[in-house]
């Protein structure tokens, strides 16, 4: 049974012997990344780069469900990136805008 479940897996049309597998299986480098980067102060973090990885992940995760053969590594991965980019762009711009009204708040209390 678990050969014939690997057999199926390998032979599958979007299994490890295609690029269909291999792209979106190193595209996770880039969410990886871009979580090891939640450590990283708002001020460092790029507005177009975090745009550009929110917008790849839902374009792409929205393209993942209507290609043949489905892609469920790929709509992962998407998310994935469109999750992490929103959360970024959201960091970013509560510090950018948001921040200074905190700021001025705290000071008048103490």
């Amino acid at each position: 049974m678990a050969t014939s479940k690997l057999q199926a897996f390998l032979n599958h049309p979007a299994g490890p012997k295609t690029i269909h597998f291999w792209a979106p299986t190193f595209k996770w480098g880039i969410s990886i990344a871009n979580i090891a980067d939640f450590a990283k102060p708002p001020e460092k973090i790029s507005y177009p780069q975090q745009v550009a990885v929110t917008a790849t992940g839902v374009i792409w995760s929205r393209y993942s469900t209507v290609i043949t053969p489905k892609n469920w590594n790929l709509f992962a991965v998407n998310v994935a990136m469109a999750g992490t980019g929103l959360y970024q762009l959201s960091r970013k711009i509560s510090k950018d805008y948001f921040s200074d009204e905190k700021e001025a708040a705290a000071s008048l209390e103490g």
